[in-house]
């Protein structure tokens, strides 16, 4: 029996705290060649902050990490940075040898783009083929990819699948697409309070598998919640303060407590939506709506009702001017011909690609209270911002 290869990539023990409040505790990982892992948990848990430690830019605060001395490394981040490379070709070629070079054009070639658009041109999805032509460029041993099929339309991910299942590189994914995850997984690692678990299947398996441990833990909180009523129903009766063995009983029980309280926060989860003045039934009318962009035409002789209760899907492949288009029908872009109209009592909320709405230097909390309160209001309830 031949023996087996040791690991391209080891964390071990790995901790993280942002804060005041652990994001990553005893977090182990272990890529080995070929491996297809995915990497899962709920939004905020730490996923893209643990890819970003295995790919060597962030240090944690305890734990270690190991790279097999030669292995290759490529890490994809969230967000593009193409620092102040001035076309996709010079970003997709950067730190690459003669012959990755020659890969990097073909790849960029088969992703729709000819290597001269300038990167601040670019729409989403544009920018993420960019980056991805710079990665897959190498063929690393190891591929460390985060949301990778963002902004990308549905034949680009499909490329995109059938390309790094041809790879031999190592693959470890973050991603919201379930197929995607589904297609090129054959691991899953579950990234939950802090600690990873591993299952030595596909995500297809994944739900079944943690809705399983998720029943075990509730029975299991629940004898515990049943202990801490014992004991609570022992100290209603008196605790006499000089004896040492109560006094630790008691210090018992404000830990179980304490435990409670933690594993009740961290299940707790409530999306909570404020409501504007209902709206007349008009809400966006477009009238021979026309838009070019750089010699190109976005939008031609567009007409468009849009009604209260409407639920419209923008589809296209990337490029083809659904953010402008978007940006036409809330009135951000002036239309080249044509008009808009807004219906009565009309509050538009976006939620755009890159988040410029949000000021990376403000604090959360300041985001969400405009810097001049503690409390918000949801649907005429005072909350705490915090909450």
């Amino acid at each position: 029996m031949a023996p087996m290869a040791p690991p391209l990539l080891v964390l071990q023990n790995i901790s993280l705290t942002f804060g005041g409040a652990p994001l990553l505790a005893s977090a182990d990982l272990t890529v080995s060649v070929q491996d297809r892992l995915c990497l899962v948990g709920r939004n905020g848990c730490g996923k893209s902050t643990l890819l970003k430690i295995a790919a060597g830019f962030v240090t944690p605060d305890g734990g270690t990490r190991f790279l097999q001395a030669g292995a290759s490394l490529r890490y994809l981040p969230q967000e593009p940075h193409f620092s102040d490379h001035e076309t996709t070709l010079f970003h997709a070629e950067s730190g690459l040898d003669q012959n990755d070079r020659h890969r990097a054009r073909k790849l960029l070639n088969e992703l729709g783009l000819t290597g001269e658009e300038h990167p601040a041109q670019l729409s989403g999805g544009e920018a993420r083929r960019a980056s991805i032509a710079r990665v897959l460029a190498p063929e690393p041993d190891i591929l460390l990819l985060d949301e990778p099929t963002n902004h990308l339309d549905l034949p680009t991910i499909e490329w995109l699948e059938a390309k790094l299942s041809s790879l031999r590189s190592a693959l470890l994914i973050v991603s919201h697409d379930r197929r995607f995850l589904e297609t090129l997984s054959s691991r899953t690692v579950w990234l939950d309070r802090g600690r990873t678990r591993i299952l030595d299947r596909g995500f297809g398996e994944f739900e079944k598998w943690r809705d399983q441990i998720l029943e075990e833990e509730e029975s299991a909180a629940h004898k515990f919640d049943r202990r801490i009523k014992t004991e609570e129903d022992w100290l209603r009766h008196g605790v006499t303060a000089r004896r040492k063995r109560n006094q630790k009983r008691l210090a018992n029980l404000a830990c179980m407590r304490e435990e409670r309280r933690q594993r009740r926060a961290s299940q707790s989860i409530k999306i909570l939506a404020a409501d504007a003045y209902p709206s007349g039934s008009m809400v966006i009318e477009a009238k021979r709506l026309a838009k070019s962009l750089g010699g190109r035409q976005i939008v031609k002789n567009l007409s468009l009702r849009i009604l209260r209760g409407d639920r419209l899907g923008l589809i296209g492949p990337n490029g083809a001017g659904k953010t402008t288009l978007l940006n036409l029908l809330m009135g951000a872009v002036a239309p080249d011909a044509g008009s808009v109209r807004h219906g009565a009592n009309l509050a538009i909320a976006c939620l755009n690609q890159g988040r410029m709405n949000l000021d990376a230097d403000t604090s959360l909390k300041d985001a969400l209270t405009d810097g001049t309160s503690d409390y918000v209001e949801i649907n005429g309830e005072r909350r705490h911002v915090i909450g």
